[in-house]
């Protein structure tokens, strides 16, 4: 599916996307979100809700987490957490905060990406 996305960018640059918010729901896009948030780095560190990849594999299930991720963004009731901050430290000594969202979170900005980084890389040049 991004393929077509990047296809029909690309092929009419004036094109309105209109429906793109199924693709963020869709099974298929929920799982792909789930398995580069689940290969990060960053799945080992828990949101403000305290829950990790592993603990939700354990604990919920991935089929029934992304469920319940579908089920709240496709009724409209899907809200983002508050991201847990940290300071973390800077070259000379200084801190920066750092926010981490929850792993539901971090599945829906991933989604989102799917859907729409091809849309937009074709507006890129190659050498871009």
């Amino acid at each position: 599916m991004q393929i077509k996305l990047h296809r029909w960018a690309g092929e009419d640059s004036s094109r309105r996307f209109g429906d793109l918010f199924n693709l963020v729901y869709d099974p298929a896009f929920l799982v792909h979100a789930w398995e580069r948030v689940a290969s990060n780095i960053g799945a080992r560190t828990p949101g403000i809700d305290r829950a990790t990849v592993a603990q939700i594999e354990t604990w919920i299930g991935v089929e029934a987490f992304l469920g319940r991720i579908r089920d709240s963004l496709k009724s409209g009731e899907f809200e983002p957490v508050e991201a847990r901050q940290m300071m973390i430290p800077k070259a000379g000594g200084k801190l920066r905060k750092l926010g981490i969202p929850t792993v539901a979170d971090r599945v829906v900005q991933a989604s989102l990406k799917a859907v729409l980084e091809p849309i937009f890389e074709a507006d890129f040049l190659p050498c871009s």
